[in-house]
């Protein structure tokens, strides 16, 4: 499926249009299928603010939720400011609080049913997190990584998915580091290791290697999870795992300690100076081509900046895929009524 970019076109509808409101509040347009709703979440630095920017810019007739921690409504100005965007609205949402993401979600959702958004045409789902140890914990008790890089983006797709309005996309940011293999991670995180869910989503004890892979098991989960989406979103809505890679300088070990923050900054700046990695901005620009561009690839696959390539051997397992699916919606608190034949039977 292809996303059309540029002046006037809307997901194939060319042409220019500017929304206004009726009394109540509500968006009008003459062509409503042009004008769309994208949630953007993990955007305030690195790939994903660079990617907002450019996605703003590129497309400012669409309006733009950004799901942000702590001033939400700031960071949507910051973003005005910067790209002359006048439909940007910042909803504050903590993703290691499930009852954050349900407020957020349920608000999204609200002004989307009374028409105060227009149809809901993308979600990001690109904040994520890595610990050093995975004995943190979300406000709900699970470990800190699985919560927020896995947990987090199944409940806004839960509570969002119904509300997808063809031609649509989902797009989960991955990592390479979920192949385990040295050529990928050169060393910095060592494989994943997959268990049951509700293992992963508990806090453990794991040393100074715990957080590292319970970061490349999240984005194993990730692949997972856009796998077992790909089955249940209906015709015209499709979901892709992208991988950026190695990206340097995306503020990504804030949580780390200094020395060892330092360290991995070091390393990462390294390899983008030896041509192994990207800078933000160019990693966020790439992340928004693809998306405008369009891949030419099927819902389900795994894009490698913005190419379509296999995943790991490991990633391909409709065992734990639906496992994934079915744990998760026990463990954020949602029912499991979505059939995999939903694609057929919209």
């Amino acid at each position: 499926m292809r996303f059309p970019s540029g002046p006037g076109t809307a997901y194939g509808t060319q042409y220019h249009l500017e929304p206004s409101t009726t009394g109540d509040g509500a968006i009008k347009t003459e062509k409503t299928e042009s004008v769309r709703t994208i949630v953007l979440t993990g955007i305030s630095r690195g790939i994903g603010h660079e990617a907002a920017t450019s996605l703003i810019r590129r497309r400012p007739w669409d309006h733009y939720v950004l799901l942000a921690r702590g001033d939400a409504e700031g960071l949507a100005e910051s973003f005005a400011a910067a790209t002359g965007g006048t439909h940007i609205t910042g909803v504050d949402c903590d993703l290691s609080s499930l009852a954050d993401i349900t407020r957020a979600a349920t608000d999204i959702v609200n002004r989307l049913d009374a028409g105060h958004l227009p149809p809901l045409g993308g979600y990001l789902g690109n904040a994520g997190l890595v610990c050093t140890t995975a004995d943190k914990h979300t406000a709900d008790g699970y470990e800190l990584t699985f919560g927020v890089n896995v947990l987090a983006h199944y409940a806004l797709a839960r509570h969002l998915m119904r509300r997808f309005t063809a031609p649509a996309w989902i797009v989960l940011t991955t990592s390479d580091c979920h192949f385990g293999q040295f050529r990928y991670t050169l060393g910095a995180t060592p494989p994943p290791r997959w268990e049951a869910p509700q293992r992963l989503a508990t806090p453990r004890g794991d040393g100074l290697q715990g957080g590292a892979r319970a970061y490349a098991t999240s984005k194993l989960a990730t692949v997972y999870l856009t796998h077992a989406l790909a089955r249940r979103l209906p015709p015209g809505v499709d979901v892709f795992s992208y991988n950026p890679a190695l990206v340097a300088g995306t503020g990504f070990f804030r949580h780390s300690p200094a020395p060892l923050r330092a360290l991995l900054n070091g390393f990462f700046r390294l390899q983008v100076a030896v041509g192994r990695g990207m800078t933000p901005q160019r990693a966020g620009l790439l992340l928004t081509e693809t998306i405008l561009a369009g891949p030419a690839a099927s819902t389900g696959s795994y894009l490698d900046r913005g190419s379509p390539v296999p995943s790991s051997p490991e990633s391909y397992d409709e065992d734990r895929e639906e496992e994934l699916w079915h744990e998760a919606a026990r463990l954020v608190g949602l029912s499991d009524d979505l059939p995999e034949a939903s694609r057929a039977q919209a």
